[in-house]
């Protein structure tokens, strides 16, 4: 990105985070590796927060971070296919919660249910055989 700036401009009109950023990461057999996530289109994407204050409260606070200047954030990135980088980014999913209500087991199923399972999975069997043998 470029900083150029105008002889009338005091500062230059796109500013990068100052000092490295808090990357998340997290663990692997080899030690961590940054976390890459996806923007709302669904680009991949290096995430920094300029703060553990931020990133704790955007990821958790038992999210794994290391510090890396925003070059080496992108030096890291780049190998991956991932050239975009957020700072500070404002949105996140919520984290999974716990389900409520228990999955139900198999006795409380009705048995009407299991029999169209069974019908559906042999018509789909069949439906593939019929594409094999021709």
């Amino acid at each position: 990105m470029s900083t150029a700036t105008h002889p009338e401009d005091p500062e230059p009109s796109e500013r990068f985070p100052a000092g490295p950023l808090y990357v998340p990461v997290r663990p692997g057999p080899a030690g961590c590796s940054a976390r890459f996530f996806r923007t709302p289109p669904g680009e991949r994407t290096a995430v920094g927060f300029t703060s553990e204050k931020r990133l704790t409260a955007t990821l958790g606070a038992d999210q794994a971070w290391i510090r890396l200047s925003e070059p080496a954030l992108r030096a890291l990135a780049e190998p991956m296919g991932v050239r975009r980088l957020t700072v500070d980014p404002q949105f996140s999913a919520p984290a999974p919660t716990s389900v409520a209500k228990p999955l139900p087991v198999w006795r409380d199923w009705d048995p009407q249910h299991i029999g169209v399972l069974r019908v559906t999975g042999a018509a789909a069997v069949v439906s593939c055989m019929n594409l094999l043998i021709g």
